[in-house]
């Protein structure tokens, strides 16, 4: 396989940074944000200059396109997707990004701003990366790796393809969606449209790594009901709903079933949001576990804290709601397990190590492959997302392009 050239993503993931994508939870638009079509027309126009077919933009904004096959025999039909909107919690505007050539080790100081620093102590995968150029910020904003790196890796490996058609392959379709970072990105994915038989979501972090696994997510959304009465006359009267929701809170377990005393396959219970008032208060959880079983075990644990204090407070009343969120994705993954075995060997194809994982949380893929589209995930090579402190190795970028390479052949092999 000839070398992956860096001309292919690089320049182009330099370019979507400077695009103001981010998303917003306050909106009541789809997209929340119309500036992330700035750069979905950006790609539209791209994959338009590649020779992609099939290019059209949905009413709700997701990009969809098409690289033909090039062999006379069936191979299914394999998907792409990247999310083009970056997270509400950091600045994506007026990105600018750093290249950090040739890292040697230690701290990378960002120049804009003092106290932000990617130290080599709480970034491990720096220690892999010695010797490699490292993209960064300056400090005042996130970088966008989450997802644009996934984008570059895809437009990328496409534009490879073409410029060598000697390699085989089937159908490939790609999709770039909006809205991911607000929990929203597949609200209104139409699998059928987009047309593939399995996909991947270029959506991860380190190198190597493919995930096939989510948590299970519910929120339980427990409400208070209190007694008002004006303060002045409340004695043996007054029933504050606060404080009744606070003592809900304090009642969780103290040294687990948090996000801050778990890992792994641990799940918890995880008081997100708090809105309260004497007669009325509302605790939104996120309730997170690998097996349904577990997530049914933590609602059963709120549920009779809420049952506690019903019993405990008689005039006031306390309920709970629990809304579905979504589902681990291995449940419906494992009906399909070429569809992993195959990326890791895309993997070690690249000269990588590959590592099956699990995401503690969620991903666009995890509600595809409940609609029908199995859809593991595979690396970026990006790092700290949400933060100033992102940071990518433009080498482990190149090995995404790889794998991505690889893995079309793979499935057009296994197909002969």
């Amino acid at each position: 396989m000839k070398a992956i050239e860096r001309r292919l993503f690089l320049d182009r993931f330099l370019s979507y940074v400077k695009v103001d994508t981010q998303s917003s939870e306050e909106s009541d638009t789809y997209p929340s944000t119309m500036k992330q079509l700035n750069l979905s027309k950006q790609l539209m126009k791209e994959m338009e200059e590649l020779g992609l077919t099939d290019i059209e933009q949905t009413e709700h904004g997701y990009v969809f396109g098409t690289l033909p096959g090039n062999v006379d025999h069936d191979v299914p039909v394999i998907g792409f997707l990247s999310h083009v909107d970056t997270s509400p919690e950091v600045s994506g505007e007026n990105v600018n990004p750093i290249i950090h050539e040739n890292y040697q080790g230690g701290d990378i100081a960002l120049p804009k701003v003092d106290d932000q620093v990617i130290t080599w102590e709480m970034n491990p995968a720096l220690h892999n990366c010695i010797g490699h150029d490292i993209i960064t910020t300056d400090g005042t904003t996130l970088l966008g790796a989450d997802d644009k790196a996934g984008i570059a890796e895809i437009m990328g490996a496409m534009a490879y393809l073409i410029e060598n058609p000697e390699i085989k392959h089937g159908k490939i379709r790609v999709a770039f969606t909006v809205d991911e970072e607000v929990g929203t990105g597949t609200d209104h994915f139409d699998v059928k449209q987009f047309g593939a038989d399995f996909a991947y979501t270029m959506d991860g972090e380190t190198l190597g790594e493919i995930e096939d696994e989510t948590f299970c997510a519910d929120t339980a959304i427990i409400t208070v009901k209190g007694v008002n009465v004006h303060p002045g006359y409340a004695k043996d009267r007054m029933v504050n709903g606060m404080k009744v929701a606070a003592e809900i809170i304090t009642r969780l377990p103290k040294d687990s079933l948090s996000p801050e005393t778990t890992e792994k396959r641990e799940g918890y219970l995880h008081p997100h949001a708090f809105k309260g008032a004497v007669e009325y208060s509302e605790i939104v959880f996120l309730v997170r576990d690998f097996t349904v079983e577990g997530l049914e075990e933590n609602e059963k644990i709120l549920q009779g804290i809420v049952d506690e204090m019903n019993q405990k407070h008689p005039k006031v009343e306390v309920n709970m709601e629990i809304k579905e969120s979504y589902r681990n994705m291995k449940y419906k993954i494992d009906e399909h397990p070429e569809v992993v075995e195959y990326a890791l060997e895309a993997v070690k194809r690249s000269g990588v190590k590959p590592i099956k994982n699990l995401i503690r949380g969620g991903t666009d893929g995890a509600r595809l492959s409940y609609m029908g589209l199995p859809t593991p995930n595979i690396f970026t090579g990006g790092h700290n997302f949400h933060s100033q402190r992102e940071w990518i190795s433009i080498q482990d970028m190149e090995k995404a392009v790889e794998t991505i390479v690889n893995l079309v052949q793979i499935w057009e092999e296994k197909n002969r």
